[in-house]
């Protein structure tokens, strides 16, 4: 064949897979700008803005959420990663990478021949073999106690040991039924101060400084009023007010309003919380009787807070209801104080479900987000644990996944088998990335970890990144949750099939304005 001819065809070739080549280069690039990162040698990404201001991360999802993309695929991509961000809280570098391997993988096949939907079908196949293998070897953790927590904790925490040991702290106050619960999120009661103290603080932390700073800034035992709605008095509009009987509404409710404050300061209370603002005469009543109050309080803190005191949240008509009804809604704490060094607001030992908040301390403000983001990896990680077991990491239970789904080849007819080897190279992708970041060759240390798990029967075999020996992960303390596992696998899945079955971009025409009809016009 001519070179001529040979160019020829590789024209055709571009021209028929132009999207897919497109598409593909995008994943590509996200995946390079995140991979570097992943496993304990994985260095940082510096994040540079228009202005000059700069974040350096090796946070998966920091990366991807700051980058400037403007590609369909490529969002795509980080769109699905965040995803598994909110789902999880951790696992959204391996998701990326897994997702390059597939795509890459796939591409290679598709160029050599191989129809697309066969490819789709193996690497269906193959995701769901691996999917159901990774569950059996999934190992469940007794109770909250286990050491294992405190190593997920380190891994996902980078190694820093003052984190991971907060995390655990923090997890043993909250108690397992909490940490089961599909709405409890860890990683939301993390917080993260220059100058702070390390600390588990046992209630809910808020960061807002209470109205008025001259009450006392610390006492007990508190009666908790908690609005999830504006202390004001209700509103009557304009027009209304522009009439008699409206004025004389507006006055009623002004009373009425009165009568109810004077309810709240009988009925004991000296904490309110506020979801929005506060009426000036509420404020000067409750405040000159020494009612703490604290307005504009974020739902989800607001909820917290009423959660851990035991206290009902209340719309601002609820306060009409006598005493006997509104001392059913309270909620009881052992102690509040505010801290006016860091300008929150501390509720402690609530009656109602335990809470827990991980106070973060960091030595500058320039590492207070780092600090922070490290840390929800770690409590986001442990909870994942405690909810679906770990698995050995470092790569290392992937690659007895891929030697296992290399036997079930022979289950697959005709060309979807190349579709397993999509999901062969993406299983072996993060092992082979954490090692090539330690330093070391991916390809030789691969066959000698893939040999010696198969000589001696232990599917946690891997590679100490220090010394590039084969080692046991379990006997390094190296776990990760099977979740963000089994999520990333299945996260990565679904974006190789979707970019892989693109098969032309078209730009879709921009929308006019609609105009009326000219005179005449039918």
């Amino acid at each position: 064949m001519s070179v001529k001819q040979q160019i020829t065809q590789n024209s055709e070739v571009d021209e028929r897979l132009a999207a897919l080549m497109t598409n593909a280069n995008a994943i590509r690039i996200i995946a390079q700008a995140v991979e570097g990162t992943i496993g304990p040698k994985g260095l940082d990404t510096m994040l540079v803005d228009q202005y000059g201001d700069v974040v350096i991360t090796n946070d998966g999802v920091t990366i991807l959420d700051l980058m400037d993309v403007n590609h369909p695929a490529a969002r795509m991509l980080i769109k699905v990663a965040k995803a598994q961000q909110e789902e999880i809280g951790d696992g959204t570098t391996t998701a990326t990478i897994m997702a390059g391997a597939l795509v890459d993988e796939g591409v290679t096949q598709i160029v050599r021949g191989v129809p697309v939907i066969k490819v789709i079908e193996g690497l269906r196949f193959g995701i769901g073999k691996a999917l159901q293998l990774l569950e059996e070897k999934t190992v469940k953790l007794p109770d909250l106690k286990s050491p294992i927590l405190l190593e997920v904790a380190l891994v996902a925490g980078r190694g820093y040991h003052d984190i991971a040991e907060l995390v655990c702290q923090a997890i043993e106050l909250i108690g397992p039924q909490k940490m089961l619960e599909e709405a409890f999120k860890l990683s939301e009661c993390v917080r993260a101060h220059e100058g702070a103290k390390n600390q588990v603080v046992s209630g809910v932390i808020l960061e807002k400084e209470p109205m008025s700073t001259e009450n006392p800034k610390k006492f007990g035992p508190v009666k908790v009023l908690v609005i999830d709605d504006a202390l004001e008095p209700e509103e009557l509009d304009d027009e209304a007010l522009g009439t008699e009987t409206g004025f004389a509404r507006y006055l009623q409710l002004q009373e009425e309003f009165q009568q109810n404050m004077c309810k709240v300061v009988e009925l004991g209370v000296n904490l309110i919380l506020v979801d929005r603002g506060v009426h000036a005469l509420a404020e000067e009543m409750l405040t000159d009787r020494g009612t703490m109050i604290i307005q504009r309080i974020a739902n989800k803190e607001l909820r917290q807070a009423a959660e851990h005191c035991g206290a009902k949240l209340l719309k601002r008509t609820a306060l009409k209801k006598d005493k006997e009804e509104l001392q059913k809604a309270l909620g009881e704490a052992r102690e509040v104080y505010f801290d006016e060094k860091m300008k929150h607001v501390c509720l402690l030992g609530g009656s109602g479900k335990p809470q827990a908040t991980i106070l973060v301390g960091a030595s500058t403000e320039e590492v207070v987000g780092e600090r922070e983001r490290i840390a929800k990896d770690a409590a986001a990680a442990v909870q994942a644990a405690v909810k679906g077991g770990v698995l050995a990491g470092g790569g290392a239970i992937e690659l007895a996944v891929a030697r296992e789904l290399e036997k079930t080849k022979k289950e697959v007819k005709g060309m979807a088998v190349y579709g397993i080897d999509c999901v062969l190279a993406a299983l072996k992708k993060p092992f082979s990335q954490i090692v090539l970041n330690a330093g070391f060759n991916p390809l030789e240390k691969l066959g000698d970890v893939i040999a010696a798990q198969v000589e001696k029967g232990r599917d946690s075999l891997g590679i100490n990144c220090d010394s590039g020996e084969i080692a046991d992960m379990a006997d390094l303390g190296v776990y990760d949750p099977a979740l963000v596992k089994k999520y990333a696998l299945q996260a990565a899945g679904e974006v190789a099939e979707a970019v892989l079955r693109i098969d032309t971009i078209i730009k879709k025409k921009e929308e006019k304005e609609k105009k009326s009809p000219d005179a005449g016009e039918i």
